[in-house]
């Protein structure tokens, strides 16, 4: 796919927009964009004084936190199953 065939989808972050360009369905970029503004906005309510790059790194570390801990039990579901199968 080429620069000119990627989809350019406008969101809103942290009241302010945004233009991201990826192969993904505008709808899944969209699904990201919120997800990401209500991390923040959770992030926000709890320490209404961060700037904004600290609210974006803490946004980032527990977003991360999330999907290490999803790998790791995504991880022993695998080993579970495979272990079924052996039996």
């Amino acid at each position: 796919m080429t620069e000119r065939e990627k989809n350019r989808i406008t969101v809103e972050i942290n009241n302010r927009t945004y233009t991201i360009m990826g192969n993904e369905p505008a709808s899944h970029v969209k699904l990201v964009a919120s997800l990401v503004d209500q991390k923040m906005n959770e992030i926000k309510d709890h320490n209404p004084h961060l700037d904004t790059t600290r609210l974006a790194v803490l946004t980032a570390v527990n977003t991360m936190n999330d999907y290490v801990k999803l790998k790791e039990d995504y991880a022993k579901l695998v080993g579970s199953i495979a272990r079924k199968e052996e039996k």
